[in-house]
């Protein structure tokens, strides 16, 4: 299947938000730009709707990032893996490889990271090689996994994400020289379920990632805890042979959709990252999940920052539609609420609408059929995407969004607002 915009077909299924044809789809990992394409590779159940464990690596590409064509499954379970799970990939002078979470049952928990190389200069076909690390011993491990390498001198660090059973939230490192052996090099760095100033980050980081922004060390982290999916978290500090000193902590995403973001360098080499977000989609459509936009990050303000990727505003047309219909298309949305409250409306062609509301310090998604969720506003813009069931919100406290009844039709309160079709 291919993602693209020029006419909505199936107005339950978004345009510029990567979905499968059909099942599930959860996180995206090695997002590559290789020979004028990026590569996208994410977890992915083809058989169901309904997450399992026998998950696959899903495999598409782009030269947008947004327009995106189905490719064959890069990796699927068998060979000694009963699911093929989140991890990256790492590209060197020789050549490319895969570093995944290989999961054996029973203990689905901890996984093991495997190295897989590909066949092919399109990255369609991959040969599963070694495990190359297990769990360490002594720290009473729960959960491990989701590896992330990243270059360090002329070596290489990887980080893994782990958990304790007294609600240790960890991401441990290990070293390498040649991305095939790997020494374990300790606790990159941890955080307890019990500290929650100025943000709780839970018991487990799944997909930990370390990575330079501006200047800052950041420690991107989904937050999990006894089985429940929480939020995306961060830490802004500094860095010194693979150990992460915190400076401050901080929230990244709000309400229930955004989860697992995925790490990546552009074609201009800007840091960015690409979320899966949840609830989109469901068995009764018989595809579930979707990607989100992608995003580049900033620090400012001491504050983490994402501002969706310059790709989109290259899709609008010359000026505003005061009037757009939403029915046919995405739209991208600058909305300057007033500070003494507003609010905006996608309505659907019948039903209750879905509502942003400003107010009290605060930018509220209203959805009939889901609880309130809210992120803060401390002023300024939003900036505010619109793709049929999916809406994502963007400003300078974070991410707010999720899934809603697609749009007709939009209605604004007094605040400032231009719409663009895409």
């Amino acid at each position: 299947m291919t993602n693209h915009p020029g006419g909505r077909a199936d107005p339950t299924r978004p345009l510029l938000h990567f979905t499968a044809p059909t099942g599930w789809i959860n996180d995206p990992h090695g997002l590559t730009f290789h020979r004028g394409a990026y590569h996208l590779f994410h977890q992915y159940v083809p058989d169901s709707p309904v997450w399992a464990p026998h998950c696959h690596w899903g495999h598409a590409v782009s030269t947008d990032l947004l327009r995106w064509e189905q490719r064959p499954v890069a990796l699927a379970p068998g060979d000694g893996d009963d699911g093929v799970w989140t991890g990256c990939l790492v590209t060197d002078g020789a050549g490319a490889r895969i570093l995944y979470t290989s999961v054996t049952h029973p203990d689905l928990g901890l996984g093991r990271v495997r190295v897989a190389t590909p066949t092919d200069d399109g990255w369609d076909t991959w040969k599963k090689g070694d495990v190359v690390l297990q769990p360490p011993d002594g720290l009473d491990l729960v959960a491990f996994r989701d590896p992330f390498v990243v270059r360090e001198g002329p070596g290489w660090r990887m980080f893994v994400g782990a958990g304790t059973a007294s609600g240790e939230a960890m991401a441990l490192t290990w070293t390498s020289s040649d991305l095939e052996a790997w020494a374990y090099d300790g606790v990159a760095a941890s955080r307890s379920t019990t500290e929650r100033d100025p943000v709780w980050m839970g018991s487990l980081w799944e997909c930990p990632q370390l990575v330079e922004v501006d200047g800052h060390t950041v420690l991107l982290a989904s937050v999990w805890e006894a089985e429940v999916l929480h939020h995306v978290g961060y830490g802004l500090g500094s860095s010194d042979r693979g150990r992460f000193v915190a400076a401050d902590w901080g929230r990244l995403s709000f309400g229930d959709a955004y989860y697992a973001p995925s790490y990546f360098e552009d074609s201009a080499g800007r840091p960015c990252l690409i979320f899966w977000m949840r609830g989109v989609g469901g068995a009764d459509a018989g595809w579930s999940g979707c990607l989100s936009v992608p995003y580049v990050l900033s620090v400012a303000d001491g504050r983490l920052r994402a501002t969706p990727h310059p790709e989109l505003a290259a899709r609008r047309g010359p000026s505003p539609d005061p009037e757009p219909d939403l029915a046919a298309g995405p739209v991208d949305l600058e909305w300057s609420p007033d500070p003494d409250g507003d609010r905006l409306e996608l309505v659907p062609p019948s039903g209750a609408s879905t509502s942003l509301v400003v107010g009290h310090g605060t930018v509220t998604l209203e959805r009939p059929g889901h609880a309130d969720s809210s992120m803060p506003w401390s002023g300024g813009d939003l900036r505010v995407l619109v793709d049929g069931p999916v809406v994502e919100v963007a400003g300078a406290d974070g991410l707010l969004g999720g899934a809603l009844a697609p749009p007709h039709r939009l209605l604004a309160g007094r605040g400032a607002l231009r719409v663009w079709p895409l």
